[in-house]
């Protein structure tokens, strides 16, 4: 299995569970920017990090395995687990509390 196909399954499982509580639970706007602005937090330090990480040498590709597309020089399959992470975890917050905790 390749790690894009390994990412692609997080995404549709952490999507699924995001339909379902957004079905059941309907969150207002607010939840929405909140949820839309730790997305966006996540993908810039996930940037900014794996390219720092990346420049550093701490790790690199094998031949024939360099990512296709770049973000400075993370590859963007890196932005598929906190965008996972960013789906799964608020709709597990709304599928697991109370009505007056949210």
């Amino acid at each position: 299995m390749t790690y894009a196909g390994l990412a692609a399954i997080f995404l549709a499982l952490s999507a699924v569970l995001l339909a379902v509580a957004v079905v059941r639970r309907r969150p207002g706007a607010a939840w929405w920017a909140a949820t839309g602005l730790t997305a966006a937090a996540l993908f810039v330090l996930t940037v900014v990090f794996d390219s720092l990480m990346i420049a550093a040498d701490l790790f690199r590709y094998g031949e024939g395995a360099e990512p296709a597309f770049l973000l400075w020089k993370a590859p963007v399959e890196d932005l598929a687990w906190p965008l996972a992470a960013v789906l799964a975890l608020p709709a597990l917050w709304l599928l697991l509390s109370k009505e007056e905790d949210r």
